[in-house]
C-alpha cells in the first residue's frame, strides 16, 4: 500500500489549535447539549421573575432556530420524527418566555407534535417533577425515595452515598422539593392544560405500575425498615432529614456558585432552598444564578447556555494531541496550557473518599472551576500532558506522583475503572422505579474509562500487563467485550469509542495485536467501515444498547476508528489508507455530521456536541499513522 502523507493535514490542525487557544492557555470550545438548558434557563428566570430580556430573547432564538419542520425538537438528527421531552420543554419555554403565543405557528406545529406522541404523560421523570416544581402539575403523594434516606448510616446496606455523586447531586434537592411539594407559579405562567392527554392525569398511578417489581418493593422494604430503626419522631425525622440534604448540596457549591458545576443540580437546588423558605435574593441563590449565567457562549452566532464547561477536558486532550503531533514542550502554547492545568489539580476532598478513605487527593475535574470532583478521564488525560514536563516545570514532579497515586487508589475492586468514585454500582438500584436510573444513580466500571486508564499506565508508566492492577483490568475488559467483537463506551458514541478506548488500552501494556479478542475487534471495525473509508455510529446505540449505524461517517468516529486499527497493523492496511484519505478529504467539511453529537451524558435524554472533537481525534489519528508508518 502506498502510504499517505498526512502533514499538510496536520499542520493545518495545529495552527487552527494555536490560533482558538485562549490568554490563560485553555481551549474554551462549546459543550453542546441540545436545547434543554436554554429552555430550562428561561423558565428558571421567569419563575424567579428576573426580567432578563436580552438573555431571554437570546435563548428563545436558539430554540426555535433547532425547531424541525413538522414541529418537534430533536436530540440528534437521525432521532426518528422528534424527541417528546425536548419538544415539550422547548414549548414550555417559548411560551413562558412571553414573546410567543399559543397561536403563533411554531408552537401551534409543537403542540401537535406532543399531542400526537403521547403528550406530557409520556415526558421524561425529570421534566415531570420539573412541571411539578412550576405549578404546571400537583406533585404525586409518593416519592420512590424517601428524604430520611440521607440519614441512613454508611454502614447500612442502602444508603445515599450508594448512588453515584451525578445522582446525589440531582437527588439531594429532589427529595427536598418533593417532600415540600414545593410549586412556585407568576403572572406569567403559561398554560400548559392543552398538552396533556388526560387532564386528569395522576403521576401516583405511574409511580405504582413502576413499583410493582419484586425488586424495588425489596429495595423500598430495606429503606424503610433502616428509617424506622433510627431514633426519633418521624417528623424529627423529616427535619433532620432535609437539614442534612440542604447540607449536602452547600458543602458542594463551586466558587462560581454552582452546585458541582453542573446544570441540573444547580437548578434544582435554587429551588429546594426557596422551599426551605430562602428568600429569591439570598447571596446563594443569586450567585447560583450567576453561575448558571457564566456558561453561557455563542454557537453559530446564537446564545447557549451550556451544561457544565468543559475547560479543563478540552484543554488537556488539545495539549496531548498536540504533543503527539510534534509540537516542543517548549513551545508557549503547551507551557501556557501545562501551568493551567497544574493550577486546577484537586487538593480537596471530594465525595470520592466515602469508598476510598486511604487516598489523598491529586485528581483533575472536567470544568474550570471544578475544585472538589475529579474524574479518571480528566485525570489521565491531564497526566499524558504532564510527562514530559516533570523535570521542565516546577511542582509537575509533586503533581504527576499525587496524580498517579489518586488514580492507582480508584481501581474498582472488579478490576476496572469508573467516572467518579469507586464501587459505587449496586446493581439493585437499577430497579429503583426513576426513568435513566442506569446512567442516573449508578456509576461502574466501564470499558471506555478502564481502556483509556490501561492506555495512559501502558505508554506513560511503562507498567506491563504483568501488574497486578494491569491484570485485573485487562481480564475485567475481556470479559466485558460484546460478542460481535465491540466494547460499549458510556461517555461516547458508543461502540466505536469503547472499542477505540479497550483495544488501544490493551495493546499499550503489551496484550497482542493478534489476541483472539483484539482480532475480533479489529474484525468488526473493518465490517462497519463506509464505502467512503469513514466510520459513523448513531446514537441511538446507546438506547438499543447495540451498535447502530449512522448512515454517513463523522471526523471523530473515523478518528476512533483508524487510531484503533494504527494501533494493531505493522503496516497500513486498505482499511487504514482509506481512513486517512476520509480525514484527508474532509478535515474542513462543515455539515450535519460535523455537528452529530459524539458524546453521551444519558440514554435518550443528554447527549453532547463537543465542538473540539473534530480537531482532537483527527489529529492524533493522523499523528499516530506519521509516526508509525512514516518514520
Amino acid at each position: 500500500m502506498v502510504a499517505l502523507d498526512p502533514s499538510s493535514e496536520i499542520n493545518r490542525i495545529i495552527d487552527r489549535l494555536k490560533k482558538d487557544q485562549t490568554h490563560n492557555g485553555t481551549w474554551n470550545y462549546p459543550f453542546e447539549t441540545g436545547v434543554s438548558t436554554d429552555a430550562y434557563m428561561i423558565i428558571l428566570l421567569r419563575s424567579l421573575q428576573i426580567n432578563d430580556e436580552q438573555l431571554i430573547q437570546e435563548l428563545s432564538n436558539r430554540i426555535l432556530s433547532k425547531q424541525e419542520e413538522n414541529g418537534s425538537w430533536k436530540l440528534f438528527i437521525d432521532e426518528g420524527m422528534g424527541n417528546l421531552t425536548a419538544t415539550a420543554e422547548a414549548y414550555y419555554a417559548l411560551l413562558y418566555s412571553g414573546y410567543y403565543s399559543q397561536v403563533d405557528k411554531p408552537l401551534r406545529a409543537a403542540r401537535k407534535f406532543i399531542l400526537a406522541n403521547g403528550g406530557i404523560e409520556k415526558c421524561h421523570m425529570l421534566m415531570k417533577i420539573m412541571l411539578s416544581i412550576t405549578g404546571q402539575h400537583k406533585w404525586p403523594n409518593f416519592f420512590p425515595i424517601p428524604i430520611e434516606t440521607v440519614l441512613l448510616p454508611l454502614t447500612f446496606p442502602i444508603n445515599f452515598f450508594d448512588f453515584s455523586v451525578f445522582g446525589r447531586a440531582n437527588l439531594a434537592p429532589i427529595m427536598i422539593l418533593a417532600s415540600k411539594k414545593y410549586m412556585i407559579r407568576t403572572s406569567k405562567s403559561p398554560n400548559l392544560t392543552n398538552i396533556f392527554i388526560n387532564r386528569n392525569y395522576n403521576r401516583d398511578d405511574e409511580f405504582f405500575a413502576l413499583m410493582r417489581s419484586n425488586e424495588y418493593r425489596s429495595i423500598f422494604s430495606t429503606i424503610t425498615t433502616g428509617i424506622k430503626s433510627l431514633i426519633g419522631f418521624p417528623e424529627q425525622l423529616q427535619q433532620l432529614a432535609l437539614e442534612r440534604a440542604k447540607q449536602y448540596m452547600l458543602d458542594r457549591i463551586e466558587p462560581d456558585g454552582t452546585f458541582n458545576s453542573y446544570f441540573s443540580s444547580t437548578f434544582l437546588m435554587i429551588f429546594a432552598l426557596l422551599a426551605l423558605g430562602y428568600p429569591k435574593s439570598h447571596p446563594i441563590i443569586r450567585n447560583a444564578i450567576s453561575g448558571l449565567k457564566s456558561m453561557k457562549c455563542q454557537i453559530d452566532g446564537k446564545t447557549h447556555i451550556q451544561y457544565t464547561t468543559a475547560t479543563v477536558w478540552n484543554t488537556s486532550l488539545i495539549s496531548y494531541s498536540l504533543q503527539e503531533a510534534g509540537i516542543p514542550d517548549s513551545d508557549p502554547v503547551l507551557e501556557k496550557a501545562t501551568h493551567y492545568l497544574l493550577s486546577r489539580q484537586q487538593y480537596k476532598f471530594g465525595d470520592w473518599v466515602i469508598h476510598n478513605p486511604n487516598s489523598l487527593p491529586g485528581g483533575w475535574g472536567f470544568s474550570d472551576v471544578n475544585t472538589i470532583l475529579p474524574d479518571i478521564d480528566d485525570t489521565t488525560s491531564t497526566l499524558r500532558v504532564l510527562r514530559n514536563q516533570i523535570n521542565k516545570i516546577p511542582h509537575t514532579s509533586h503533581a504527576w506522583e499525587s496524580g498517579i497515586r489518586w488514580l492507582f487508589s480508584m481501581q474498582n475492586d472488579d478490576g476496572g475503572w469508573s467516572a467518579f468514585e469507586k464501587n459505587v454500582n449496586k446493581g439493585f438500584f437499577h430497579f429503583i422505579p426513576i426513568q435513566g436510573a442506569e446512567f442516573l444513580i449508578s456509576d461502574p466500571s466501564t470499558p471506555d474509562l478502564t481502556g483509556r486508564t490501561l492506555e495512559f499506565f501502558g505508554h506513560y508508566t511503562n507498567l506491563s500487563k504483568n501488574h497486578p492492577s494491569m491484570n485485573q483490568a485487562i481480564h475485567w475488559l475481556l470479559d466485558h467485550q460484546e460478542r460481535n467483537g465491540s466494547w460499549y463506551g458510556r461517555w461516547g458514541i458508543c461502540y466505536i469509542y469503547g472499542t477505540w478506548a479497550a483495544i488501544t488500552g490493551l495493546t499499550s501494556v503489551g496484550v497482542s495485536p493478534s489476541h483472539s479478542s483484539i482480532q475480533k475487534a479489529v474484525k468488526w471495525l473493518k465490517h462497519i467501515q463506509n464505502p467512503d473509508g469513514g466510520w459513523g455510529e448513531s446514537c441511538k446505540s446507546d438506547m438499543e444498547k447495540t451498535y447502530m449505524p449512522l448512515g454517513a461517517s463523522t471526523l471523530t468516529q473515523t478518528a476512533w476508528a483508524l487510531d484503533t486499527l494504527i494501533s494493531t497493523s505493522k503496516k497500513p492496511t486498505p482499511e487504514i489508507i482509506a481512513g486517512v484519505k476520509f480525514l484527508l478529504e474532509n478535515g474542513n467539511r462543515v455539515d450535519w455530521t460535523t455537528d452529530y453529537p459524539t458524546g453521551q451524558g444519558m440514554a435518550g435524554g443528554f447527549y453532547i456536541h463537543y465542538h473540539s472533537y473534530r480537531y482532537i481525534f483527527p489529529l492524533l489519528a493522523l499523528s499516530h499513522y506519521h509516526q508509525k508508518y512514516m518514520k
